[in-house]
Formats: structure tokens, sequence, C-alpha cells
């Protein structure tokens, strides 16, 4: 189905990195989690390390659901790749980038 337009639209994006400085926009997924509907949105210094993003972001968000277990073992991926974070290593380190969505599942066993 064809878009009519009344104009061009050429506006810069509010959310564009250039905005955040030093902060980026990350998204987290929690695959196969009903509890969820959409990815989380959070600000993150791109700095900050993965073990302060997870306790101090991702588990608060994550412990609205009842069944959330923070001592669970996550499988986690990054641009449909799997992710092996370290506590200390930043989101920059990891290859993070503004508005990037990492997914997180329960691991079997």
């Amino acid at each position: 189905m064809p878009v009519k337009s009344i104009g061009t639209y050429d506006f810069p994006s509010r959310s564009r990195q250039e905005l955040y400085g030093d902060d980026q926009l990350v998204h987290v997924w929690f695959q196969g989690n009903p509890w969820f509907c959409a990815a989380a949105c959070y600000r993150a210094p791109k700095a900050m390390r993965w073990g302060d993003f997870w306790s101090q972001l991702v588990v608060p968000w994550a412990e609205e659901d009842p069944d959330f277990d923070p001592g669970a073992r996550y499988a986690w991926s990054l641009h449909g790749q799997p992710l092996s974070p370290g506590d200390d290593e930043t989101l920059e380190a990891l290859g993070v980038v503004h508005k990037d969505v990492i997914g997180m599942r329960v691991e079997a066993g």
C-alpha cells in the first residue's frame, strides 16, 4: 500500500547518539518471558561495567516478574551472536552501541 506524504520529512532524530554524550540507550529483551511484552530501554554510560549494568538496571526491572531468579544462568546475545559478558567489562568493550538490543534468556538445566 503506497503512502501519501504531505511533504518531506527532514528532521533529525530526537534520540540520536550525539544528544547523549558519553551515555547511550541500551535495550534488554528478556526472551521467552511472557511477563514482559517488550524490551526495556536504559540510558547507560558507555563505560558502565557489565556487573553494574546487571545489578543496577536489569535486576530491578526483571524483579517485576515474581519468578525471576537473579542467580540463574542466563544466555546473552548481541547482534544475533552469543555474548559472554564479564562483570568488569564495559558495555563499550562488549561492542554494545547506541540503541542496541541485548537478548537474555534463562539457560536450561
